[in-house]
């Protein structure tokens, strides 16, 4: 009993790997020897190796069994060190997913897809950019930095990474250079409109120091800190109170209109924004506008120009990025 105590606690201070090569290595070897032993009981050795499968699982079915003494001894020998070493590595195996999952909840493990995208500071904003972005991508792989204690959205597809998004350790398992974007939320957590932008200027410089081909939008709080995102070349900008104080204006001066922002703001309901390559045969804007238009779609701007609707006798230049309006469907019909 000495001694079986003393190999199990040796068994138990193993490495994961070490104890899986020699749980594999007993087991090659024992049916070795029971076939050695009993050559006439298991006709080949790969049913030995079966019933010392089966010996170990405690599943035997009795189709072999040992029928000499020393086979008889080796059994128990089976019994003993076989069903015990079987059941070590079972709970390795349950001991290693829970602590996985236990890193994955509380954000210590780093992600290695790719084309994903990264939301830094959590927030009820940040729930909802998580519904809208699988409401256009039901396959996209969603990354939420912070500094919370765990997960903060149980869903499959959104890993979390714990850590100060400004330092490079933090982006780095997050995987920002195969990131296809980043958003920046302001940090709610902070009271101080000034040191909250100055957060996310530090997220962003970080972010276009590592990895300036991510597309970056960033929640700004003060609308005179603009300028100073505009030097690290952010790609977008979105002011924090300024969106809803021109919704609620237009809402009391009109009317209805407040309803078809909120489509054009919601990718779940109505018609939406989509990019749309200029085709070979469109010369002008009026061409590419009367052809959208038979398929169903209206042609809005060429980035962020809104009125070539007046200018629909020019010729498209071939830098154009057009935005057309129109629902999921007759997208997808336009664009395949």
């Amino acid at each position: 009993m000495h001694i079986i105590i003393r190999i199990s606690r040796k068994l138990l201070r193993m490495r994961k790997s070490v104890l899986a090569a020699t749980t594999i290595l007993f087991v090659l070897l024992s049916s070795t020897i029971a076939y050695a032993l009993e050559p006439d009981t298991f006709t080949h050795w790969f049913n030995a190796l079966y019933w010392v499968l089966t010996t170990m699982a405690t599943v035997g079915y009795g189709d072999y069994f040992m029928e000499s003494i020393v086979g008889k001894i080796f059994t128990i020998f089976l019994y003993i060190f076989g069903i015990g070493l079987l059941s070590l590595i079972i709970g390795k195996i349950i001991d290693s997913l829970g602590e996985y999952n236990r890193r994955k909840e509380a954000g210590k493990l780093a992600y290695t897809g790719k084309n994903h995208v990264i939301i830094i500071n959590w927030s009820k904003k940040a729930q909802y950019a998580i519904d809208e972005l699988f409401s256009s991508n039901p396959e996209l792989d969603i990354i939420i930095i912070d500094e919370l204690e765990k997960h903060p959205h149980d869903h499959p597809q959104v890993h979390y990474v714990h850590g100060d998004p400004t330092r490079d350790e933090t982006l780095n398992q997050a995987n920002i250079q195969q990131a296809q974007s980043a958003i920046i939320f302001a940090d709610s957590r902070i009271d101080d409109a000034s040191l909250v932008d100055g957060k996310s200027l530090l997220v962003a410089s970080s972010i276009e120091r590592l990895s300036p081909q991510v597309h970056t939008t960033v929640e700004i709080m003060l609308e005179n800190h603009i300028k100073n995102f505009h030097h690290i070349h952010i790609n977008e900008f979105v002011l924090s109170h300024d969106a809803i104080s021109r919704l609620a204006v237009r809402s009391a001066l009109n009317e209805g209109n407040n309803d078809i922002i909120n489509q054009l703001l919601n990718r779940r309901y109505g018609e939406d924004l989509f990019p749309i390559v200029p085709r070979p045969e469109w010369k002008t804007y009026g061409d590419a506008f009367q052809q959208l238009l038979s398929l169903g779609a209206t042609l809005i701007s060429d980035r962020n120009d809104m009125t070539i609707n007046r200018k629909l006798s020019e010729t498209i230049p071939t830098e154009a990025r057009l935005f057309i309006l129109c629902d999921d469907e007759t997208y997808r019909k336009i664009a395949g």
